[in-house]
């Protein structure tokens, strides 16, 4: 199962993150544009190999480092077919690297739809008598707001290809309260996700001891963390927030379990954007890989002071 190598990974590693690949154009340092757009023209396929020559860097630079990447689907997408391609490339080149690949796809509908969805991202299709795996993360992160009917395709996919998910429990916006935080019976919305995600994970427990069926809630709220962890004691726990939402290595504790594992802390602009952060601002433009390589040993030193 891919949960056991995950916390395999993060323990030989001692690197309980993963590098959000989230590239926006912004993000790209300007010779690597020029050069795709020379090559590709001013167009989404010149803007999707900027993207792709920019992952392949800083995958490059961070690869022996972290056990996981994060790639958000919507940055790919925005550039269409191309983009949609890269995403492609960048998983398999990831998982040629040794990464696991965690899909920010956020899908969830319900009945056949869902299962396509969970066939595309983690699973299988078959076209006559063939069977493909279209784009093959090893997880994937999964919208509930449709309840069990949109999940369970997805833990069935698990189940069958020893793949595993992470359930949308507590979001890392500001406005995620809207909605997650209202009460329900006396419990706020989260908890009750959070038990549902305890329920659907039962019959799938690695022998790492921890779930297929994961969990997002984001380093901006600690204390709603505290009582997740504890609602949740067999998921692990992808956190998204750190850095640059304003999550904090200290406030990040409450999130693992007594043997150091359950969590894993996602950045992205924080690493992926760290050459136009001032402390790396010395690595330069053509530096940019390398100071993402120092801004992740920065990243895990930090968060193993207070793990």
């Amino acid at each position: 199962m891919t949960i056991d190598r995950l916390a395999e990974e993060i323990s030989r590693k001692n690197a309980p993150v993963v590098v959000g690949l989230d590239p926006n154009l912004t993000l790209i340092p300007e010779f690597i544009k020029r050069k795709a757009y020379a090559e590709f023209g001013e167009s989404l396929e010149g803007a999707a190999e900027a993207v792709w020559q920019f992952n392949k860097a800083i995958v490059d630079a961070t690869a022996d480092l972290i056990p996981a990447v994060k790639p958000q689907i919507a940055m790919y997408e925005q550039f269409g077919i191309p983009g949609l391609e890269v995403f492609k490339r960048t998983t398999q080149y990831c998982q040629e690297k040794g990464l696991l690949v965690i899909g920010d796809v956020k899908r969830g509908d319900i009945g056949s739809t869902s299962a396509a969805y969970a066939a595309a991202h983690l699973g299988q299709v078959k076209i006559g008598s063939k069977t493909f795996a279209p784009f093959d993360e090893d997880f994937a992160t999964v919208n509930p707001y449709l309840g069990s009917d949109g999940v369970k395709p997805f833990t069935d996919v698990c189940q069958a290809c020893g793949k595993g998910i992470f359930v949308l429990v507590k979001t890392s916006n500001p406005s995620s309260g809207e909605f997650q935080d209202r009460e329900v019976d006396g419990r706020p919305l989260y908890e009750l996700v959070g038990q549902k995600v305890d329920e659907w994970g039962a019959g799938l427990i690695g022998k790492c001891g921890y779930s297929a069926v994961g969990a997002v809630v984001g380093a901006t709220y600690p204390e709603m963390g505290r009582v997740l962890r504890k609602v949740m004691p067999k998921a692990f726990i992808l956190v998204p927030g750190y850095g640059a939402q304003g999550g904090k290595a200290e406030d990040l504790k409450v999130f693992f379990n007594p043997d150091g594992l359950g969590a894993i802390i996602n950045s992205s602009r924080g690493i992926i954007a760290a050459w136009k952060k001032e402390p790396y601002a010395h690595f330069g433009e053509e530096g940019f890989a390398d100071a993402s390589r120092q801004a992740v040993k920065d990243m895990i030193a930090d968060i193993n002071s207070h793990r």
